[in-house]
C-alpha cells in the first residue's frame, strides 16, 4: 500500500479492507470512516489489534506500531494484552497524578473554607503546583523535584508565597497518605531549604489622638452607605479585611447579640460580640442590604461580597495611604490600645483577634473561652473609639480636609 492510496479509498456499498503487509490493513467502513488493524495469531488463535483511525495515523505511524507489536510477539508477549495493561497503568497513574489528588483534596477538605480562601488555594495548585507536578504519579514526587517547583516561585520574589504553597502541598500528600495512594510526604525533608521570609507588619494607627481623628474622618466619609458602614465595622470588629467583606446576615445570632462566623487564617469557629454601636449601624443597614445574602454586598451585584479594595480605596480618598492605615491594621490599632491603654489581658485580646490562642496544657482555647469578659471589652473599645472621636472634635483638629492624615 502507497499512501495516496491510503488517502485515495472511498467507501463502497460493504466495509472492506486495504492491504498492507505483515498482517497491517486499513479497514474502511461503508460510511467513509477508516480504521487502521492488524491481523495476527497468538498461541494458534487469530486476533485483531487497532492502532487508530486514518489519517490522524498515518501509514507511516501505522507501520512503526505493527513492527512494535510484531516484536512483542517475538518475545512471546499478546499486543492486544500489553496494550490494555498500559490503558491500566495509565489510567491508575492518572487517578494517582498530584493534580488528580490536589482537586480530590480540595474539594474534600476546602469546602467548608472561605471564598476568597478557596480561591487563593486553587490559585496556588493551577499556577505553582499542577505546570511542574500535576501530571506526575503523586509517589514519583520527590523532595528535590517538590523543591524545584518551590524555588520556580522564590526566583519571582515571592518567597511568602513559595512557603504558603509548601504547607499546601504537605497537606495534599498527608491526604493522599491518609487514602492509601502516598507512601511518604517529602515536604518535612525541605526544613531550611527555602528562604525565609520578610517579617512585613501591616501599617497601622496605634497613637490615641490619630485615631480620634480616624474616627472623625471614617464618621464625616462621604462614600456609600455599605462602604461607610463597612470602615466603621472595621474599628470596632477588628477581625480580618476578609472576614468581614464575607459576612452574611445570617452570621448574627439576634438571641445572643453576637455574630459567629469561621476564623479566616485559622479556620476555627469564632465569635464577635456586638456592641451598641455595632447594632446600630446594622440595623441602619439592615434597611438597606438586608434582604440580601451579604451584610456587605458588592456595587456591581448582590450575589457577591463588597471587593477586597473597597476600604482600602476609602481609606486613601480620606488620605490615609498604606504606608499611614491599610485594612488590616486595625486589627493592630486595636491589639496596641486594648493593652496599653485600656490595660485588657493580652489572651483575651488575642482570642478577640481570632489568634490561635492555647492554654498553660497547650490546648487551644475554644471559642467561648473568657466571652464574658470578651462581650465587656468590646463594649469598652467602642465607648473609647467615641471618646478619642470626641476629643478630636472638641480639640478641633479635623478641619474642612477631614481625614487628611496630619491636618
Amino acid at each position: 500500500m502507497t499512501a495516496k492510496e491510503a488517502q485515495a479509498a472511498t467507501a463502497k456499498e460493504k466495509d472492506y479492507r486495504l492491504p498492507d503487509e505483515k498482517g497491517l490493513f486499513l479497514f474502511i467502513k461503508k460510511n467513509g470512516a477508516k480504521y487502521w488493524r492488524m491481523k495476527y495469531r497468538y498461541h494458534g488463535k487469530e486476533k485483531l489489534l487497532a492502532f487508530g483511525v486514518y489519517p490522524e495515523i498515518s501509514l507511516k505511524k501505522a507501520r512503526e506500531l505493527r513492527d512494535n507489536a510484531r516484536s512483542l510477539l517475538a518475545d512471546g508477549i499478546d499486543p492486544s494484552a500489553h496494550k490494555k495493561a498500559q490503558k491500566a497503568a495509565h489510567k491508575l497513574t492518572t487517578a494517582n497524578s498530584f493534580a488528580a489528588i490536589a482537586l480530590e483534596w480540595f474539594d474534600t477538605k476546602q469546602k467548608d473554607k472561605t471564598e476568597g480562601y478557596q480561591r487563593r488555594v486553587k490559585r496556588t495548585l493551577e499556577k505553582d503546583l499542577f505546570p511542574q507536578l500535576g501530571e506526575l504519579s503523586i509517589n514519583d514526587i520527590t523532595a528535590p523535584a517538590l523543591l524545584a517547583t518551590l524555588r520556580g516561585i522564590e526566583k519571582r520574589g515571592a518567597v511568602e508565597t513559595a512557603h504558603r504553597t509548601k504547607q499546601i502541598a504537605g497537606q495534599i500528600f498527608r491526604y493522599a497518605i491518609a487514602t492509601g495512594r502516598a507512601e511518604r510526604d517529602p515536604t518535612p525533608d525541605l526544613k531550611g531549604a527555602l528562604q525565609s521570609p520578610t517579617v512585613r507588619h501591616f501599617t497601622a494607627i496605634t497613637e490615641p489622638k490619630e485615631v480620634g481623628r480616624l474616627m472623625v474622618a471614617i464618621e464625616q466619609f462621604q462614600g456609600t452607605p455599605v462602604v461607610s458602614a463597612a470602615l466603621k465595622l472595621s474599628a470596632l470588629f477588628f477581625c480580618r479585611p476578609g472576614e468581614l467583606r464575607h459576612l452574611k446576615w445570617s452570621d448574627i445570632n439576634h438571641d445572643e447579640l453576637r455574630i459567629e462566623l469561621v476564623a479566616e487564617k485559622t479556620q476555627q469557629q469564632h465569635i464577635i460580640p456586638l456592641c451598641k454601636q455595632a447594632i446600630a449601624i446594622l440595623e441602619e443597614l439592615h434597611r438597606l442590604t438586608g434582604n440580601g445574602e451579604y451584610i456587605f454586598p458588592s456595587a456591581r451585584g448582590r450575589s457577591r461580597c463588597m471587593s477586597e479594595n473597597a476600604i482600602r480605596v476609602a481609606l486613601r480618598t480620606m488620605g490615609y495611604d498604606n504606608d499611614t492605615m491599610t485594612p488590616h491594621g486595625f486589627r493592630a490599632m486595636a491589639r496596641t490600645l486594648l493593652d496599653e491603654q485600656l490595660n485588657y489581658r493580652i489572651e483575651w485580646i488575642e482570642q478577640q483577634l481570632a489568634h490561635a490562642v492555647k492554654d498553660a496544657n497547650g490546648r487551644a482555647y475554644n471559642r467561648t473561652k473568657h466571652l464574658a469578659q470578651r462581650t465587656e471589652m468590646m463594649q469598652r473599645w467602642a465607648d473609647y473609639l467615641d471618646q478619642l472621636k470626641a476629643q478630636a472634635l472638641a480639640g478641633n483638629v479635623i478641619t474642612a480636609n477631614f481625614g487628611k492624615a496630619g491636618v
